[in-house]
């Protein structure tokens, strides 16, 4: 099948959307791209956008999530270490600090809806 793909945009189902249009902005620096209605938004940084979809069932626990299995995003990011410290000054939750592997450095946090997020230093 011959297509070019321009774009890739994640899709994240939210608790309270709000909430996570206030944590991407104001934590991670995204901007707000639109809202519809109340269920639903873009937000993105640097060209590269994120959805958020409010999902109305029941809030649970995602048992891997204190395991490192499971990443819902991955950010590879210039400057990673600098990145890790800025981070480690907010409020945002840790679940993998700062550590080398062998495909590079990394951390993972969480947002409020408990999505882990990888950042990866830009090879």
């Amino acid at each position: 099948m011959a297509f070019t793909i321009k774009q890739i945009t994640p899709l994240l189902l939210v608790s309270n959307l709000e909430e996570a249009i206030a944590f991407y902005v104001q934590q991670l620096g995204f901007t707000l791209a639109f809202t519809y209605e109340d269920f639903y938004a873009g937000i993105e940084k640097n060209g590269h956008p994120i959805h958020l979809k409010t999902d109305y069932r029941e809030t649970k626990d995602r048992p891997s999530r204190s395991n490192n299995d499971e990443l819902d995003l991955v950010f590879a990011v210039d400057n990673v270490a600098g990145v890790f410290e800025e981070i480690t000054k907010t409020n945002v939750e840790i679940i993998q600090p700062l550590r080398e592997m062998p495909y590079g450095t990394e951390f993972y946090i969480a947002d409020p809806d408990g999505h882990v997020i990888a950042f990866v230093g830009a090879a």
